[in-house]
């Protein structure tokens, strides 16, 4: 059993002070007050010292990192997997870009075969399958050379249960719907993006089953008065869900606003659409078969063209905050509940029952510990303290607490 004492729990209606967690078998056993119990036989004791304490990160969009890039070698999601803890995530879906089948039937076989003997770190749910049905206008930073038209009998072995949970494609183009039809009747999350599609297409692409928009506003026809376009799309149906890079630099600060007053925290997943040298120094990687070079900000094709970010999960929150000033129960929310709802996991809520998945972190987003189906995964050795005689209040987590 593990035992965390004195913290306050983040959940998405408000912030709990003074609160213990219970975890037995991989789940929350218990929820009670600090104080209430004195001892537990056989339980590691946690010293939350005011923290907080918040759902497990989830990570919808990631291309790699550490220097490693799932479509280039599908084998490196569990060293990437083991390192992500530290920036707060405990689940992601590793992202393979356009590229032959054959590298995508790779990835699947890896994600089924399990994580090496005494491996610890995020889990990854299954498989982010970003193209090869996309359109060339907004190819982006995905090979053309490896992009074909949607086929259903192409990815017959495409399902949940053999790895691939989110296929991203371009609905406006030629057996598109059909696709979409088909993954939807499998369980598959379909999400429209690297599309030209016009509002009139988009609104025939939800009806088919598409049901999410992958980093909105990037490799989409820009929003316009006359022709909203997928943006359009996506920002006034209230039922669709929006991924967001929220790194400053795919996306402006008033569009991520814009995004927000549409969409709010139960409609927007915060992404980081990360690659290889997230969490490198600069230096040149690569995203799939592409040569990306990196600088001290950004991640960039040698013609300029932006290539997934290298901005870590703990900074994207952090950024949603000073971007929209909300509080950190909302931006929080866009990384746990949200994306768990969607996936209709036991994940994201701090709940008895529910999977002990859980981030510890300072009032300024600042990661302390990860916890993992139970078991602590990361912890700061220089451990942060927080005074537990002033509880916070969601007006302590607006856009002062993290400037």
């Amino acid at each position: 059993m593990l035992w965390i004492e004195n913290v306050t729990l983040v959940t998405p209606e408000r912030l709990l002070p003074r609160q213990d967690v219970f975890i037995d078998n991989g789940r929350i056993a218990a929820i009670q007050n600090s104080g209430e119990v004195h001892e537990a036989a056989g339980a590691r004791r946690i010293q939350g010292n005011g923290l907080l304490l918040t759902p497990g990160w989830i990570d919808c969009q990631l291309n790699g990192g550490f220097g490693h890039d799932f479509t280039e070698d599908p084998t490196t999601m569990w060293d990437v997997a083991a390192q992500l803890p530290r920036f707060g995530v405990t689940a992601f879906l590793p992202t393979v870009i356009t590229s032959p089948l054959a590298r995508i039937a790779e990835a699947m076989a890896v994600w089924q075969a399990g994580p090496p003997a005494g491996w610890r770190g995020a889990r990854p749910l299954g498989l982010h399958i970003e193209g090869p049905f996309l359109n060339p206008q907004k190819r982006g930073a995905h090979n053309p050379i490896h992009l074909r038209l949607p086929d259903p009998a192409a990815v017959a072995d495409w399902s949940p249960e053999h790895g691939v949970w989110w296929v991203t494609l371009a609905p406006e183009l030629p057996g598109a719907l059909d696709l979409a039809r088909f993954l939807r009747q499998r369980g598959v999350i379909v999400s429209a993006g690297h599309t030209m599609a016009t509002f009139e297409e988009a609104e025939a692409a939800f009806k088919a089953g598409v049901m999410c928009g992958t980093h909105l506003f990037n490799a989409m026809a820009p929003l316009a008065h006359r022709e909203p376009g997928m943006a359009g799309a996506l920002l006034t149906n209230p039922e669709a869900v929006v991924g967001l890079i929220a790194d400053g630099i795919h996306t402006h600060p008033a569009m991520v606003e814009i995004a927000w007053r549409c969409k709010g925290p139960h409609r927007i997943i915060t992404v980081t659409d990360g690659m290889a040298a997230l969490g490198m120094p600069p230096g040149r990687y690569h995203l799939g078969d592409l040569e990306v070079i990196v600088g001290e900000t950004d991640a960039r094709l040698p013609n300029g063209t932006l290539a997934g970010s290298i901005a870590t999960l703990d900074q994207a929150l952090r950024n949603v905050q000073r971007f929209v000033g909300c509080s950190l129960t909302e931006a929080v929310t866009t990384v746990t509940r949200t994306p768990a709802e969607l996936f209709g996991l036991p994940k994201g809520r701090i709940l008895v029952g529910y999977d002990a998945d859980l981030t510890l972190i300072t009032p300024r987003c600042e990661v302390v510990a990860t916890i993992v189906g139970g078991e602590v995964v990361y912890e700061r050795l220089d451990r942060v303290e927080v005074s537990s005689s002033a509880p916070f209040d969601d007006e302590t987590m607006l856009i002062g607490v993290v400037a």
